[in-house]
């Protein structure tokens, strides 16, 4: 009997009718098969592929790009009861009177739309008219470990599938030598080691859906996978006949408890041999030229840093990775912010921004979609010392600015408004659920029907409350 038949075989009839019910085409035995399998999708796609640049620690976007510029006259005044209105702060303010601090950065308008950004971000202002500058992203989180357990996964709680594994069991595989799921963390950053929060592996875990969905974390020194060569006295024959037999034990214990975490570890072994080929291939730059490599600026030489990651997620696009995700910590700027926040633009600007260009090139960025964002914002008043050219600030989830690129997003235009002190969203608002509605969209999918049933509730990436579409911003 064949692993399809034995999973086909053991595979309960209640969750088979559920699965095979959710309207993608892909039954649990084909989130589990080691093939390449494309499901059908809800609707015609824009983009087969995510990166998704994630800023860990939230940038400040008055000082990046909601540019505020009265509020150079507002310097430690109190910020307005009428504008606060009671919202909740973090503990760190609490109490505390609430100055108001102008960014100290200068903003320009760039491209045909004439979008502001901040003075720190040349490159990406030079792609602006691919961009799609979103303003009134919202979160229900204050902190950071909630806030980016409810971006990565859509829910606060720890233990919910990722937005890069629902796509797997959604979407499966268009690689079959190269995980649906990819996760690169950058090793350092410029912006100083202050408030710098671990990152977990939960953020790229399956939860309940089958773990061959979970993101598979690349490393950035020794094997840039764990684990992936053999160690010395084992050659590729050796490895191959090795699998052989502990598969064939596998199958036999498949069969006699029908368990498809037992079919997850026979395709994932057999994924990791695959990998021992593609992810050498897929991480030697060499081939690159230096023209290319240029374009990703003078960081892109350095294992671990955001400009390599870049690169390779190019690559990974290439050879059809599903989803990449990037995180580049540094980012909360709790004090000292105008010291911090050039090194950590510096960081990412160039290669955002050589990342958008080089995917233009080579007709990729059409079917891509690339988002950048952080947990949630800060605050328009200050933290730690306050004078025109030093200061911090808080968390603020109320408001804050990411944007999209690609995968049929409108570019040039800039979504959604907040009040004169970038404190409350009073055009357009986007929760952080819309734009994974959106994301999935674009994807073919519709987010009330990509589901898995799970502890009596059909669980879903957007959650149970009302999400939708920003189809404003479609092409």
């Amino acid at each position: 009997m064949t692993l399809e038949e034995n999973i086909m075989m053991h595979q309960g009839r209640r969750q088979f009718l559920q699965t095979s019910g959710t309207g993608l085409g892909l039954t649990a035995l084909g989130s589990l098969l080691p093939q390449n399998l494309l499901a059908k999708t809800h609707r015609e796609p824009k983009a087969k592929h995510v990166i998704f640049l994630f800023m860990a620690g939230a940038p400040s976007q008055i000082d990046l790009f909601d540019y505020k510029p009265d509020l150079e006259k507002q310097f430690r005044q109190p910020l307005p009861e009428s504008i606060s209105q009671g919202q909740r702060v973090t503990a760190m303010t609490r109490g505390k009177e609430q100055l108001v601090a102008p960014s100290m950065f200068k903003f320009h308008r760039s491209g045909s739309s004439g979008m502001w950004m901040s003075d720190l971000l040349p490159h990406l202002s030079k792609v602006s008219d691919d961009l799609c500058l979103i303003k009134s992203l919202s979160t229900d989180a204050i902190n950071h470990d909630p806030a980016k357990t409810f971006v990565c996964t859509g829910s606060e709680i720890p233990g919910r599938p990722s937005m890069g594994a629902w796509l797997s069991y959604g979407l499966g595989a268009i690689n079959k030598n190269l995980p649906d799921f990819v996760v690169l963390p950058s090793a350092y950053w410029t912006g100083g080691t202050r408030n710098v929060q671990g990152l977990y592996s939960r953020l790229w875990g399956s939860g309940p859906l089958p773990s061959k969905h979970q993101g598979v974390a690349f490393q950035t020194t020794g094997d840039p996978v764990l684990f992936l060569s053999n160690p010395k006295g084992v050659d590729r024959e050796i490895r191959r006949k090795m699998l052989d037999a502990a598969g064939t034990l596998n199958r036999k214990h498949l069969g006699e408890i029908g368990d498809n975490e037992i079919a997850t570890t026979i395709a994932q072994q057999e994924m990791a041999f695959r990998m021992q080929a593609s992810v050498p291939e897929l991480t030697d730059l060499s081939q690159e030229p230096k023209s290319v490599l240029d374009t990703y600026g003078p960081e892109v030489g350095k294992n671990g840093s955001f400009a390599r990651n870049c690169l390779l997620a190019r690559r990974m696009v290439e050879r059809g990775v599903r989803f990449i995700q990037l995180f580049h910590r540094g980012w909360d700027h709790h004090t000292i912010l105008p010291k911090q926040l050039p090194g950590q633009a510096f960081d990412v600007d160039q290669p955002a921004a050589a990342l958008i260009q080089d995917l233009k090139k080579r007709g990729l960025l059409e079917e891509t979609l690339i988002v950048f964002a952080g947990e949630f914002g800060r605050t328009v008043y200050g933290q730690g010392n306050l004078t025109r050219t030093d200061y911090g600030r808080d968390h603020h989830p109320r408001c804050f600015s990411g944007w999209i690129a690609g995968g049929g997003i409108q570019g040039g235009m800039s979504y959604g408004e907040t009040d004169e002190f970038s404190y409350n969203v009073v055009k357009d608002p986007v929760p952080i659920r819309n734009l994974h509605a959106t994301m999935l969209h674009q994807l073919g999918i519709d987010h009330e029907r990509l589901t898995f049933p799970f502890q009596g509730l059909d669980q879903r990436l957007t959650g149970v409350e009302t999400a939708r579409v920003i189809r404003e911003i479609l092409a």
